[in-house]
């Protein structure tokens, strides 16, 4: 059996080891995660410009067929488009600081 020095001295090195493997691990996890959202930021910003794309061809429409149902529906489409974007480019990123 090996002196008590070595034995500690293997224990610490095991530990120090089995710390960087958690780091590494955690560190992927970390990349994964940062990399996830930056793509639900991008999905999100994608389907607010939609809505507010289908909410100005509604306003356009309301605006030629002169119906204010279309109008109406056309602004209210737009808003929450640009809601969503606004949403997504400022709530979705502080994700990432989340468990940091």
């Amino acid at each position: 059996m090996p002196s008590k020095s070595n034995y500690q001295k293997s224990i610490n090195k095991f530990g120090r080891r089995k710390n960087w493997l958690k780091k590494s691990v955690l560190n992927k996890i970390m990349a994964f995660f940062t990399n996830s959202v930056t793509a639900l930021k991008t999905v999100v910003t994608a389907i607010g410009a939609g809505v507010a794309v289908w909410g100005i061809i509604n306003l356009l429409e309301g605006y030629g067929n002169d119906n204010p149902g279309a109008k109406s529906q056309g602004i209210k489409q737009l808003m929450a488009g640009g809601g969503i974007v606004i949403i997504a480019q400022t709530v979705i990123p502080q994700l990432t600081t989340l468990f940091s």
